[in-house]
């Protein structure tokens, strides 16, 4: 979905087509007014909207700081799910880490929700992504990624977690949180699981690793939240698990970007050779 037909989904919805472009990725989001507005890829994604709705609300009735939902229920659009979001006051500063340690401590103490969260299966959009590559990509990268899918979700569903399983956010990045006037609030809630709690740590140690996050800001996280799941000797799976996810997820914008391409040659390319510290660049 390219900006033009999101635009054409946002008029069809009864929203301003005016509306200024927040991000395009797995949704196209929109700011209307008072509205933020996610516009889904495809109408197979209307359960995870329709999810990610009741996640707000469970959230909300918990105290956690979280964005909260306009409209309570999801709209079938041209195909697409839409979802309307109260629109949170500009940021006071940028997020930081040490922003998102305590909001995981708020999720990580929750009893399960009381409705149906899925695992979190951070290798299920893979082969999606690459089949979306297409001919832009070498095969042999795609079937290697698909070999280390294979392995890694064997692999993750053997580990034994240092914490308890429950509730997750999924893609716990200082991105997925904005800093208002009131203090930290979480963002983005589509990707909240019940799994692994090892998942929303494993994010950061990645970080620091592969996009240059400052060590000294991965410390100050981990002081906060407690511990450091680097000392997990399962952390390197979910690790891994992630890598995998990570390219081929760029792999889908490889056929119209030029930079994704290279960026995901770049990608294939250290986890080929087996190193753990080449930098990957975010996109």
């Amino acid at each position: 979905m390219d900006e033009t037909r999101a635009r054409k989904v946002l008029a069809a919805a009864g929203l301003p087509g005016s509306g200024e472009l927040l991000a395009l990725g797995e949704n196209a989001v929109f700011a209307v007014g008072a509205r933020v507005v996610r516009i889904g890829r495809s109408a197979d994604l209307l359960e995870r909207a329709e999810r990610e709705l009741a996640v707000s609300e469970w959230l909300a009735a918990a105290g956690v700081p979280a964005v909260r939902a306009a409209e309570p229920e999801a709209r079938l659009v041209d195909g697409h799910p839409v979802t309307v979001w109260h629109r949170l006051p500009e940021p006071v500063r940028p997020a930081e880490p040490r922003d998102l340690a305590p909001l995981l401590r708020q999720v990580h103490s929750l009893p399960e929700a009381p409705f149906v969260l899925p695992r979190r299966e951070l290798l299920g959009g893979v082969e999606r992504w690459l089949r979306l590559a297409g001919d832009a990509i070498d095969p042999e990268d795609a079937a290697f990624l698909r070999e280390r899918r294979d392995g890694f979700t064997a692999a993750a569903a053997a580990l034994t977690p240092r914490l308890p399983r429950g509730p997750i956010h999924g893609d716990a990045l200082p991105r997925n949180v904005l800093v208002g006037p009131d203090g930290p609030v979480l963002v983005d809630l589509e990707t909240f699981s019940s799994d692994l709690r090892e998942h929303d740590l494993v994010v950061l140690a990645l970080s620091r690793d592969r996009y240059g996050l400052d060590p000294a800001a991965y410390e100050a996280f981990t002081g906060a939240y407690g511990w450091d799941v680097r000392e997990w000797e399962g952390c390197a799976v979910l690790r891994g698990a992630r890598e995998t996810a990570s390219c081929a997820w760029v792999a889908q914008h490889a056929p119209a970007n030029p930079r994704a391409l290279a960026e995901f040659r770049r990608r294939v390319a250290s986890l080929r050779e087996g190193d753990p510290e080449v930098r990957w660049h975010p996109f």
